[in-house]
């Protein structure tokens, strides 16, 4: 995997990935900021995986949402000490203990972007059936 972060002007930037992806980050508040993107990589990377547990379980999904909050240093640099991920999924015949399955195994086996967070942030998350 490579990708390309390129200056444009004043604190925004273009990253490109090798598969022809882009999109425009910044520091201004103008698009998307750097840390703004790892937290939603944290919930599409694993909503990814709820989906796809669910789905080779031959559950009929109709929807699928991770609400995501995160807390960070007071001081420099501003990692994130906490993030907490909440999932809602809704489905034909779902239960509880089909979702709490998906979860658990997404945050602790499947999701890159957690477990490569692991170790450094204190993640949680907890789910609800719709």
């Amino acid at each position: 995997m490579k990708a390309k972060v390129s200056w444009q002007h004043d604190l925004s930037f273009l990253a490109e990935t090798d598969s022809g992806k882009s999109m425009v980050m910044d520091g201004n508040g103008e698009a998307i900021t750097p840390m703004e993107s790892v937290l939603m990589a944290v919930g599409s990377c694993s909503s990814i995986d709820v989906v796809d547990i669910l789905k080779k379980s031959r559950l009929d999904i109709h929807s699928c949402y991770c609400e995501l909050e995160a807390e960070r240093a007071d001081s420099a640099p501003r990692v994130f000490t906490k993030i907490h991920a909440h999932y809602v999924v809704a489905g034909d015949k779902l239960t509880d203990k089909q979702v709490a399955r998906a979860v658990q195994l997404s945050a602790e086996k499947y999701c890159s972007v957690m477990l490569m967070l692991t170790g450094n942030v204190e993640i949680t998350t907890s789910y609800a059936t719709a």
